[in-house]
This record gives structure tokens, C-alpha cells and sequence, in this order.
């Protein structure tokens, strides 16, 4: 992960306007339903940079740890040494996947080819892979898949088009050892393309994959012609597999913002990806983690604006997801299982405007208040003219609140303590669509 520091693309990414293949065509047959209604997943990024973990010669390396071959200058040869270091004897797939299952997390996507172009997955189209040429020679990804299927996760792929050790491409300087961004060497598109429909066939078909998330799509060289003939090759294999739009060139099923929430969310299908710490592949030195209460409020205002949470792990050389991320993602599992009915298939608030206590999400029938600020008035000013059936917190449905109208909407009386510090679910019965006051403000 990390987009390109070394200046702008000709467009954002996040604001290309998005040309799909038309509707008639018959092979966009990608199953969103059920990605649309997880609104929680787990980013793994493992690789051999976790060999290093953000230090090269005694420095800390600054910056993304799965960037450290760029970062440190390190030749391809010497990079490649490091796979022969590479033995995760604590590596456990089922243990990995219950911290997310644990967590509430509905969905998982790890790193199966990052930038640096070693592969973590038993691939025939290349020596440069975790089985063939690792002391370790085990496929953590078909371990991975299992699991996941074993405990009702969906399996992703996350795979860079860009990479630093393929034939086909060249750094942008490549005696400083500067990779960022690549380059396609002449005529070698329709090589490299074959050695990627290869790769990506690979993935779907030995590893039940749902869901394949590109990334790398900036570097020089990667065109329109690539994009779509990549895309079409998904599409006529596994037409329900899910690709994000990092293919480039407008194809793909939904957007993908990185370390930030769009304020009131993206039109159409979008999933905000988020480190816990400052960094995706594992940095030794990097403790500067997100509390709790701010990835539960992440989520929430993810899913208000009706997109998902993509949260990333880092796990070290010897196959461990540091234990602060566990035990953070702990707490948010912890949170969901009270509130889990407020994400889970929710749709977006129907309020336009930012809400001075929080956040809202709804469901036919339902509008959930996720309280982030719990008002001294004791007192939530909801802007709908709905009369409420009836309001609940959702942590304890039996204590029935209060409602009154008041001149800007319906008002809930709340008891003077919050049931919970990170975010509080108010929880209203109504008929019929939202009517928002907003609508008819001047």
C-alpha cells in the first residue's frame, strides 16, 4: 500500500470519473450483496519486508514497511535474499482468522504479491514465491482460505500490478535503486499481461477467492487496452468475484480511499482501507496505535455514509498479528456484538447533513443514532418530522426512551449516562421513509 509520493497522478484516483463496461454485458455479474452488507473486513499485509520490520542497517527505515525496498534503496538481488530468512514458525491460519472472526469482521484480504513482487502463494508462474523459494515451503494462503471457509469468512487477494522484480518492468532510476514509480519496458505489455491473467487464475481457482483488490496501477506503462483485457479475463472466469477499481482505467466494482473517510461518504460502492499504527507491512518500531474507541468510530462513520472498513494488520516475520492489534480488534468485536444490528446491512444516513452528536445509519423501519457525543442536555434533536414509534438504547432494549416534537424535528430524552464511551445506539421505530426537515429548510 501507499500511493506514489513522487508527485500527483494526472487525475486522483478517487475522482476519475468511473467508465464500466455497459449494463448489457452479461458477464458484470459481481456479487456485491453480500460484500455490501459485511461493512467490516480484515487488510493483512505479510510479506518478506516483515523480515526487516521498518529497520535496514540498525535504521529505522521511515515510512510503510512493505515499502522499505524502495525506501532503503535496496537492490532487487539483496532483496531477494531475504526469502531465504524467511520461516514463520508461529504462523497459524485459524488463529488469524478467529481474531477477525472474533472481532466482527466479516471478510479478509491479504497481500499475495505487494510491490516487491514476492509472491505469497504457491504460484507455477514464477520461482520467486513462499513455497519454492522459502525455508518454509507452505502456502499460507491456501491455509488461510481454509480457515476462513471453516469459519464463514469471505477470502480476498490483494495484488499489486506494479512490480519491482519482474522482467517486464524497469525503476525509475534504477542504479539509485528507486522503483517508484515502475516503468513497462518496451513491448512488454502482452508478457507481462500473460504472467498476470496467469497469476490472477491462479488465485480464483486454488483459493476460492471472492474478492481480488488491485493496487500498483499508477506506475508508467499501464494502459486502458491492459486494464479491460485484465478485467475481461476476470470476468469470462469467475464472473462474481468482486474487483476493486485500482484496475485502473474505471473498471471495477467500488472505490477504495485510502487512510481517510469521506466526510459524508461516496455515491455508488466504496471501502475506506485504514492501518491501525502509521504503517501496513509490520514496523518494528511503530507503536503510535489507534485507541479503540476511534476504530469503532471509524467504522460507524464508514458505514453512515454507506461504505466499508478495510482494517489493516501487520503481522511480524515469525507470523504473529501484534498483540495491541489483537487486542484493539478484540475491544471493537466486543462493541459489535451489542451493536453489530446498527452496521451489519445497513444503509446510509438518510440525513444530509452532519449530525452535532454523531452518526446515523438505518434499515427499513429503523434509524440508528450512533451517539459519539453524549449532549449534556441529555436531549438528541433528530431532524425528521417521523413520528417515533418507539425508541430504545439498542444496549438495553427494555428501557424504553422518551419522544417529543420539537420545532426542528423529534427530540429523544436520553438518561444522563452513556452505556458506552466509544459510540451509544439509539435505536427508533418508525413508518415509512425518513422525512427529513433538512428537505425543507430554505
Amino acid at each position: 500500500m501507499v500511493r506514489s509520493r513522487k508527485g500527483p497522478l494526472p487525475i486522483p484516483w478517487w475522482e476519475v470519473k468511473r467508465e464500466m463496461p455497459p449494463a448489457t454485458d452479461k458477464l458484470h455479474t459481481a456479487d456485491m450483496a453480500w460484500w455490501a452488507k459485511a461493512r467490516f473486513g480484515m487488510f493483512i499485509h505479510w510479506g518478506l519486508y516483515a523480515i526487516p520490520g521498518g529497520v535496514w542497517k540498525g535504521k529505522r527505515v521511515p515510512g510503510g514497511g512493505e515499502w522499505i525496498m524502495n525506501t532503503a534503496r535496496i537492490s532487487d538481488k539483496r532483496y531477494a535474499q531475504l526469502a531465504k530468512q524467511f520461516n514463520p514458525v508461529n504462523f497459524n491460519a485459524d488463529q488469524w482468522v478467529k481474531i477477525a472472526k472474533d472481532a466482527g469482521m466479516k471478510y479478509l484480504v491479504i497481500t499475495t504479491k505487494h510491490h516487491d513482487g514476492f509472491c505469497m502463494f504457491d504460484t507455477k508462474a514464477t520461482n520467486y514465491n513462499v513455497v519454492a523459494g522459502t525455508p518454509w515451503h507452505t502456502d499460507p494462503m491456501a491455509l488461510l482460505s481454509k480457515a476462513c471457509r471453516k469459519r464463514g469468512i469471505r477470502f480476498g487477494a490483494y495484488y499489486s500490478i506494479m512490480d519491482w522484480h519482474s522482467p517486464d518492468q524497469v525503476g525509475a532510476d534504477p542504479a539509485a535503486h528507486n522503483y517508484n514509480p515502475a516503468h513497462m519496458k518496451k513491448g512488454r505489455n502482452r508478457n507481462y499481461l500473460r504472467f498476470l491473467k496467469r497469476q490472477i487464475s491462479e488465485l480464483i481457482r486454488q483459493y476460492h477467492t471472492n474478492l481480488i483488490f488491485f493496487d500498483g496501477e499508477w506506475m508508467h506503462g499501464w494502459n486502458r487496452a491492459d486494464a479491460r483485457a485484465l478485467y475481461f479475463h476476470i470476468r469470462r472466469m469467475a464472473p462474481a468475484v468482486i474487483l476493486n477499481a485500482r484496475i485502473g482505467f474505471g473498471y471495477g466494482d467500488y472505490l477504495t480511499p485510502e487512510q481517510n473517510i469521506p466526510a459524508r461518504g461516496l455515491p455508488g460502492s466504496w471501502e475506506t482501507n485504514m492501518t491501525l499504527n502509521n504503517t501496513w507491512g509490520y514496523a518494528s518500531w511503530d507503536h503510535d496505535w489507534k485507541s479503540s474507541a476511534m476504530l469503532i468510530q471509524h467504522l460507524i462513520h464508514c458505514a453512515s455514509g454507506g461504505g466499508n472498513f478495510l482494517l489493516n494488520v501487520g503481522p511480524t516475520d515469525q507470523g504473529m498479528i501484534p498483540q495491541p492489534e489483537a487486542e484493539r480488534l478484540m475491544e471493537v468485536g466486543k462493541w459489535l456484538k451489542v451493536n453489530g444490528q446498527a452496521i451489519y446491512g445497513s444503509d446510509r444516513s438518510p440525513f444530509k447533513t452532519a449530525l452535532p452528536f454523531g452518526y446515523a445509519t438505518q434499515k427499513p423501519g429503523k434509524v440508528f443514532l450512533e451517539v459519539i457525543r453524549w449532549p449534556k442536555s441529555h436531549t438528541l434533536a433528530v431532524p425528521m418530522t417521523n413520528r417515533i414509534a418507539q425508541a430504545y438504547l439498542l444496549a438495553n432494549p427494555r428501557i424504553k426512551l422518551k419522544t417529543t416534537s420539537g420545532s426542528s424535528g423529534q427530540l429523544v430524552h436520553l438518561p444522563a449516562q452513556a452505556p458506552d464511551p466509544a459510540a451509544s445506539v439509539v435505536v427508533l421505530k418508525i413508518k415509512g421513509a425518513v422525512k427529513s426537515t433538512e428537505a425543507q429548510a430554505p
